[in-house]
C-alpha cells in the first residue's frame, strides 16, 4: 500500500468525522437506564465502605480505584452473581476498613491485541494482577488522616511472543498501543505515606510513587478502564514520565477552584528493586520534576472537570544514554450533564526521551447506565521525536472503545485503534489494531 501524506487524498476522513456524533449519541439500546430485561433488582447491596478512603490523584490511583470498584452501579446489572457469591469476603473487607482503617482491593486485567499489518509480530497478550490498599494509621476520625498506600503487581505475557505494549513498534508505529500491559514480572509500584493537611485541602506524598497517578490527569486517563493508547494517557506521548520510584509530591487547593501540584521522582526508578532508588536518587541525582497549575469547579470534581497546564524537566540519564529535556502539556476536560466528557489535550517535548515531540489529542466520552458503561473516541496527531530519525512523517491515531460493565466486578472492553501513516513503516498508509480488555475486581 503506497503512503500518502496529504489529507486531501483521504476523502474518507470527512465522512468518518461526520459519523462520530452518530456513534456517540445513537446508542439508545446500550444507554437504556431502565436496566436489562429480566435482571434481578431486589436484594441487599453489598459494599465495602470505601466512600471515605483518603485519596489523591487521578482515576488510576489507589484511592480512586478503591472507590470506583466499590461504587454502586446500575441496580439492574446484567449479571450480579459474583459479588453476591463472595459476600463473606466483602463483609471481611468492610470489617477491616471499619475496625482497622485498612482498605484492600485486588484485580486482574487481561488485554489481547492484533494488528492488521506489521513489520514483525502482529499480536500480543498480557495479564496484570494487582493487590493494592490504603491503610489509614493516623487521624482516622479527623480531616487530616495519614495513610500508607501500597500496590504490588505481576505483569506477564499470555501465550504470545510479545506483550501488547510492544506491538506498536512491531508495526512501525511510534507509540504504545497498550501502555502498561508488558511482561515486567513482579514489582512494587506504590509504597508511600500520604498525609492530608488543611482539612484535606493539601496532600503530601513521599515514598515509592507512580507519577502517572497524579500527573496530567483527566477523567478518561485510566488504562484499566478507559483508553489504552499512550496518546490519550499521561503526557499524550510527549512526556517521558519515569517508572515507579522514590519521589515526593504536594498537591494543594490554592482557592476553592484553583489547585497546584508539584513534585519530583527518580528518573531511574526500578520497581523491581525499590531500595536501589536510595542509590540512584541520592548519588546520581537524576530526577524528573514537574509543576502543574489547574482549575476545577470543586475539589471532588478534580479529574472530571479539569483545565490545567503542566511543566516538566528531566535530568540527563548518563548510564541510560538519555539526554536531559523539558516540556509542557495542557489539558481541557469538561463534564457535561453528568454523562458526557469532551476533552482537548496537547503536549510538547524538547528531548528528555519522550516518544513524541508534539502531540494533540481531541475526543469525547459518554457514560451510560448510571456510569456503569462508557463509550469514548479520541483522535491524536503526533510528531515523532527525532530520536527515531529525521524527516519522519506525522502520525494520526484514532482509538474507540466501549466498556461493558457486565457486573459490579467484571467488565469487557472491545477496542479499535486505527493508525494513519505509521512513522517507521512507510510502506503502509494505515493499519488497524483490534483489541479486547477484560477486568475482574474483587
Amino acid at each position: 500500500m503506497n503512503r500518502s501524506s496529504s489529507s486531501s487524498q483521504r476523502p474518507w476522513l470527512r465522512p468518518l468525522a461526520s459519523l462520530l456524533p452518530t456513534l456517540l449519541f445513537g446508542l439508545p439500546a446500550l444507554a437504556n437506564s431502565d436496566g436489562v430485561e429480566g435482571a434481578q433488582t431486589d436484594g441487599p447491596t453489598i459494599r465495602a465502605g470505601y466512600d471515605d478512603v483518603p485519596e489523591f490523584g487521578g482515576p488510576g490511583s489507589v484511592g480512586a480505584t478503591l472507590k470506583e470498584d466499590d461504587r454502586p452501579t446500575e441496580p439492574a446489572m446484567r449479571f450480579d452473581g459474583i459479588k453476591r457469591g463472595l459476600s463473606p469476603y466483602f463483609d471481611w473487607k468492610a470489617n477491616l476498613k471499619s475496625k482497622h482503617g485498612l482498605s484492600l482491593g485486588t484485580d486482574y486485567t487481561a488485554v489481547y491485541e492484533r494488528a492488521t499489518e506489521s513489520l514483525g509480530e502482529d499480536r500480543g497478550a498480557s495479564g496484570i494482577f494487582r493487590l493494592f490498599g490504603n491503610w489509614t494509621l493516623t487521624g482516622r476520625d479527623t480531616d487530616n488522616p495519614g495513610s500508607l498506600v501500597f500496590k504490588v503487581e505481576s505483569r506477564h505475557k499470555l501465550g504470545t511472543a510479545i506483550p501488547p505494549s510492544g506491538l506498536g513498534f512491531e508495526t512501525g508505529y511510534v507509540g504504545l498501543t497498550a501502555a502498561p500491559f508488558n511482561d515486567a514480572g513482579w514489582w512494587l509500584s506504590n509504597f508511600y505515606w500520604q498525609q492530608k493537611l488543611r482539612g484535606g485541602k493539601t496532600t503530601v506524598m513521599a515514598g515509592q510513587v507512580d507519577a502517572t497517578d497524579y500527573l496530567d490527569i483527566y477523567g478518561l486517563i485510566n488504562p484499566w478502564t478507559h483508553f489504552t493508547n499512550l496518546a490519550f494517557l499521561t503526557g499524550s506521548g510527549a512526556m517521558p514520565a519515569p517508572n515507579m520510584g522514590l519521589g515526593a509530591v504536594v498537591g494543594t487547593m490554592l482557592t476553592d477552584q484553583l489547585y497546584l501540584i508539584a513534585g519530583f521522582a527518580d528518573s531511574n526508578g526500578d520497581p523491581h528493586d525499590p531500595l536501589k532508588g536510595f542509590d540512584t536518587l541520592f548519588s546520581d541525582t537524576e530526577t524528573f520534576k514537574h509543576i502543574e497549575l489547574g482549575w476545577t469547579p470543586s475539589r471532588d470534581q478534580i479529574y472530571l472537570d479539569n483545565y490545567h497546564v503542566t511543566l516538566w524537566q528531566v535530568d540527563e540519564r548518563t548510564e541510560a544514554g538519555v539526554p536531559d529535556g523539558w516540556g509542557a502539556n495542557a489539558s481541557f476536560a469538561k463534564f457535561i450533564n453528568g454523562d458526557t466528557m469532551p476533552f482537548l489535550r496537547a503536549g510538547y517535548s524538547d528531548d528528555g526521551g519522550a516518544l513524541l515531540e508534539k502531540s494533540v489529542s481531541v475526543g469525547v466520552g459518554r457514560y451510560f447506565r448510571e456510569h456503569s458503561d462508557v463509550f469514548a473516541v479520541g483522535l491524536n496527531w503526533g510528531k515523532p521525536s527525532t530520536d527515531f530519525g529525521v524527516n519522519l512523517d506525522d502520525q494520526y491515531t484514532l482509538e474507540a472503545f466501549y466498556r461493558f460493565q457486565l457486573s459490579e466486578n467484571f467488565a469487557i472492553t472491545p477496542d479499535l485503534q486505527w493508525v494513519i501513516d505509521p512513522a517507521l513503516n512507510p510502506a503502509e498508509s494505515s493499519l488497524a489494531i483490534l483489541g479486547v480488555r477484560a477486568r475482574l475486581s474483587i
